[in-house]
């Protein structure tokens, strides 16, 4: 693995590495990157697959898939109620894209969650979705609506004015948030492994190779914050069905 790792920093260096002002990868090395992240993802659902046929999970891979599933589902039925069940695919899709490329950017100098532009891609894709939802689910006057808060007297128009342009700069503010929170983590680590190497170099000593518990943990509660917090997204504009179900 050792091997490996240098032949690919010597044959790609200047896309893996950081360029002029840019932080992650580059263009090209990030496009390379999110190939092979999802070549990855699809070899082991398809591996997975085969374990299907049996009743009882013989394969580990397959179990761990099973397991993933439940804990996916519990955390859209736990935020959501029932009709979180429809939004698990998207769900599962965000986790396993993100813990996939954390878990192997612990062998390499940089990761796809590294970059700014591709965090920023996957908190507008969830953002525009949730839109989508509340839309659908609301109307579209009843999902606008909703940014202006509680009903008011027409004499407290100015408040209700003020609230909705708080509202919608929050709702603008959760691209940010998702797209820094991510990218602050996975970005920072490698930060942090690169100056423990540094300090180790005289003694031969990667003291880097230290911090990887830390890494492993912070994959996992990466992808379950995104996560989560997509849930709580779409749990927001979506809340109304429940009042119906209720009255029904």
């Amino acid at each position: 693995m050792g091997n490996f790792l240098t032949n690919v920093e010597r044959t790609l260096p200047h896309f893996l590495a950081e360029e002029g002002g840019h932080t992650g990868p580059s263009f090209i090395g990030l496009s390379i990157y999110v190939g092979f992240l999802v070549i990855v993802m699809f070899g082991l659902m398809a591996a997975a697959k085969n374990g299907l046929k049996d009743r009882v999970f013989k394969s580990t891979l397959t179990s761990c898939f099973e397991q993933l599933y439940l804990y996916i589902e519990n955390m859209c039925v736990g935020a959501m109620g029932q009709k979180g069940r429809k939004y698990i695919p998207i769900v599962i899709s965000f986790w396993m894209i993100i813990f996939t490329a954390n878990v192997i950017a612990l062998f390499f100098p940089t990761s796809p969650t590294a970059s700014l532009s591709f965090n920023l891609g996957m908190a507008l894709v969830v953002v525009a979705y949730v839109q989508y939802e509340g839309i659908r689910t609301n109307g579209f006057i009843g999902h606008i609506s909703h940014f202006a808060g509680p009903k008011l007297a027409w004499p407290l128009l100015p408040i209700t004015l003020m609230i909705f342009i708080i509202e919608i700069i929050s709702e603008m503010m959760k691209n940010l948030s998702l797209t820094l929170r991510l990218f602050g983590n996975i970005h920072g680590g490698h930060q942090a492994v690169e100056a423990m190497n540094k300090l180790g170099e005289s003694f031969y000593i990667p003291f880097g190779s230290f911090l990887l518990p830390v890494k492993l943990l912070t994959c996992v509660v990466q992808a379950l914050i995104f996560t989560v917090l997509t849930c709580v997204y779409l749990s927001l504009v979506t809340h109304q069905d429940d009042g119906h179900a209720e009255s029904h």
